[in-house]
């Protein structure tokens, strides 16, 4: 029987792969086979030798700054991806989301860049049949105080997968999401590095723990695979429980 979740001979783009949730992504489809091609927006792989949860080894790697539409289209691609994974990501604290310039930065990074992504990888993932996955977040379901950016930008990508859903699927193109929960990345600092918050945030869950990007990757395995081939349109929350409060 073949194994469904192989993914030998597969090639798999994760945008803003280089650490956290999405470095976690790529090295799930490399242990399962696949070719895997990481953008980050350091010069080279050898400058994130010392971020915690980045772990570059055996996979690919190109400086491309998802903001910048240019850097985008001037990254060539394959003829055919057979999965895409847009997992960047900013947020602004100290309530520098509220002003214009603040605002700005992250819907870009966290919405806009997104849509550009999509559109230059769309050819390469029609070619394979492929699947494009969006990481968002849970902040797309409920107020995010301090980070308004943030979490209008997350609902927009929960939107966005329905709609590019819809409109690529006579393609062969299958577009799904992933909304994490609560997950120790160098994003969620501002909370883990501080008992007393981190004890708040914990009470929220109800399996009492924070997520690993391990298990963000499952999701993401999961819905690139044929196990998921009639699931469409659809942004799958991976949260211990924290939206059933």
């Amino acid at each position: 029987m073949t194994d469904p979740l192989d993914f030998t001979g597969k090639r798999a783009l994760i945008v803003g792969g280089s650490s956290g949730i999405g470095n976690g992504i790529a090295r799930a489809f490399l242990e399962r086979g696949a070719e895997v091609t990481v953008w980050g927006t350091r010069p080279a792989a050898a400058d994130y030798a010392d971020e915690e949860g980045s772990d570059l080894s055996g996979l690919s790697y190109a400086q491309v700054d998802a903001t910048d539409i240019a850097q985008i289209e001037a990254t060539p691609l394959p003829e055919a991806l057979d999965v895409v994974v847009c997992c960047q990501g900013a947020v602004e604290y100290r309530r520098a989301e509220f002003e214009r310039e603040g605002w700005d930065r992250v819907v870009a990074t966290n919405m806009t860049s997104v849509m550009d992504c999509a559109r230059h990888t769309r050819a390469a993932l029609a070619q394979a049949g492929g699947a494009l996955i969006v990481v968002s977040s849970t902040a797309a379901f409920h107020a995010t105080i301090g980070n308004p950016a943030y979490g209008a930008s997350k609902a927009a990508a929960v939107a966005l997968v329905k709609n590019l859903a819809a409109a690529w699927a006579d393609e062969g193109i299958r577009v799904n999401g992933i909304a994490p929960g609560f997950v120790a990345t160098k994003m969620t600092k501002v909370t883990t590095d501080h008992p007393k918050r981190l004890e708040g945030a914990l009470a929220k869950i109800p399996l009492g723990r924070m997520g690993e990007p391990s298990e963000m990757a499952g999701a993401a395995l999961f819905l690139a695979s044929p196990m998921s081939s009639y699931v469409l349109g659809q942004t799958l929350v991976v949260d211990g429980g924290l939206t059933l409060q």
